[in-house]
């Protein structure tokens, strides 16, 4: 990490997860906890969370389900760096690979993700439409949070190029965004199920959880959204327990 880049240590899931990380750029929030929180995994699955900044997701996943083959993908090396760091200092067991989510199929296999090799992906795409949203002056927020047309396509393909058959991907996205997921998920995904996340009770969703099966063929399910603040502005309960990880939410239950 270059020496102009200042460090922050931060307490995560209600102090189980301390992550060391840029204080610019893009920082663990929210998404992160709820991604992992919505991913079903089991003691020896190989789990990967691409796109993994200094490893938020995959390792609070990996705080909530011991035993998992965790490989974190992160294309920048200083916050690969800090990923692999996050790790050890946790006590957390997780390979960390630098690898750009659009390189292909050779440097994944030469990375030990080859085809049909995993049992869970997990991600984070950037998902903020260039069209309507300014991207930040700082490069690395940019860089994390702006979609390009071609993003969803682009990470769904690296993911379902590693995923076994029946292997799960689980994804977060905005949810004015539901469509082009829908789209870019019917080539080679089935089984869907969809979770709303609501900022505030009453008032429209901004995210949405989705789980894809690779080869699935199950009816599409919309699950019960989870609200993260009441009508009043008051933390919900639910949500609080869930980002404080004492549970996870219904998506996680295949």
């Amino acid at each position: 990490m270059s020496d102009a880049v200042d460090i922050s240590e931060d307490a995560v899931l209600g102090g189980q997860l301390r992550l060391r990380q840029p204080t610019t750029g893009h920082r663990a929030g929210h998404d992160a906890i709820l991604l992992a929180a919505a991913t079903a995994a089991r003691s020896g699955e190989r789990v990967v969370d691409l796109g993994a900044g200094v490893g938020t997701a995959g390792l609070a996943l990996a705080r909530r389900v011991g035993g998992l083959g965790l490989t974190l993908v992160e294309r920048e090396p200083d916050l690969a760096r800090l990923a692999r760091d996050n790790a050890r200092a946790n006590a957390l067991p997780a390979e960390v690979v630098v690898l750009d989510v659009a390189a292909d199929a050779a440097a994944f296999a030469a990375a030990g993700l080859g085809p049909d090799s995993v049992d869970v992906v997990l991600m984070n795409p950037p998902f903020h439409d260039a069209a309507r949203h300014r991207a930040s002056p700082d490069a690395a927020r940019a860089t994390a949070h702006m979609a390009t047309a071609t993003t969803l396509e682009i990470w769904t393909h690296a993911a379902r190029r590693m995923l076994k058959s029946g292997g799960v991907l689980t994804l977060i996205w905005r949810a004015d965004g539901l469509s082009g997921v829908v789209a870019a998920l019917a080539r080679g995904f089935g089984s869907l199920a969809v979770q709303p996340v609501h900022g505030q009770a009453g008032k429209p969703a901004i995210r949405i959880l989705v789980r894809a099966v690779k080869g699935g063929r199950a009816p599409t399910q919309l699950l019960a959204g989870v609200v993260l603040n009441e009508a009043a502005g008051v933390p919900n309960d639910e949500a609080v327990r869930v980002l404080s990880g004492q549970g996870a939410v219904a998506l996680s239950t295949p």
